[in-house]
């Protein structure tokens, strides 16, 4: 298909969306940066075929804001009068309810679509330079319509499907942060916490794939996920009070050095994890 693109925040997702329309699209791309030096780059691989202007924006077919959510909702209310009826509007924001109670309003008030999504796919490098065409070969992609007609819902399907992703998830706001709670931010917490023990700095020559495995995503881009987390409060407490249950069941078992109960605990976890296959 042929749209007009336009890129909001040229980092890892924004960066690697660019590449990819250019790789796997006949779409013209458009790219915003408040970093001169990443448009400066981007426009020189050829990931962008220009630096947008106003003019951009109000020729735009989809409109994509991979910034911060709040820096998503504050672009989209700066520039609503450039924004025409019929652009479809998206985000890729790891959460979804503080992004979905405000800009399908906003949309339905203007005249445009507003389509939330979220492709499950990253990398613990961030910015520009980290962004990859291909870094959603295979990769689920989540879409929360948020009310918006049917055409704008097919759209986006049909891009994620053109740009490699293996797959979409329709969902709701709720369900999607009740589930990313549990796959995503809580690992980055178990990640942080994990590293922050004072054997970490002495783990090279004792550590092999588990020590790899739990602490990759502790490099982490701190100001993004802190947002993040306080954004999905209420579902990171409730998965970091089940997670902290269930260590604390294991550790008090290992004290009483009960091993009954820690065969059990130990086991219900292998269960778990063979009955998923994955």
């Amino acid at each position: 298909m042929k749209k007009n693109i336009v890129i909001v925040g040229l980092g890892l997702i924004g960066g690697s969306l660019a590449k990819a329309f250019q790789k796997y699209s006949e779409c013209s791309v458009v790219g915003i940066d408040r970093d001169k030096s990443v448009l400066k780059a981007a426009l020189e691989i050829g990931a962008i075929d220009k630096i947008g202007t106003d003019d951009d924006i109000r020729s735009a077919d989809v409109l994509y804001l991979c910034l911060y959510p709040q820096a998503d909702i504050d672009f989209v209310t700066a520039h609503l009068s450039l924004i025409r009826p019929g652009c479809l509007v998206t985000d890729t924001c790891g959460i979804k309810s503080a992004i979905c109670s405000k800009l399908p309003q906003i949309a339905a008030e203007n005249g445009f679509s507003f389509v939330g999504g979220h492709p499950m796919a990253g990398k613990e490098q961030n910015g520009f330079s980290a962004s990859d065409a291909d870094l959603f070969l295979g990769a689920s992609y989540l879409i929360v319509p948020c009310g918006a007609p049917a055409q704008a819902v097919d759209l986006l399907k049909a891009i994620a499907v053109e740009l490699g992703f293996g797959g979409t998830v329709v969902t709701t706001p709720e369900h999607h942060d009740s589930m990313i709670a549990f796959t995503s931010q809580l690992p980055h917490v178990l990640a942080c916490a994990y590293v922050m023990s004072p054997r970490c700095p002495e783990h090279n020559g004792y550590s092999a794939g588990s020590y790899r495995d739990v602490s990759r995503v502790a490099n982490i881009n701190e100001t993004l996920w802190t947002e993040l987390f306080i954004d999905n409060k209420t579902h990171l407490t409730e998965e970091l009070d089940t997670l902290i249950g269930h260590i604390t069941e294991i550790k008090d078992a290992v004290a009483r050095s009960d091993a009954e109960t820690l065969r059990s605990l130990l086991r219900q976890g292998r269960l778990v994890k063979e009955r998923l296959g994955e």
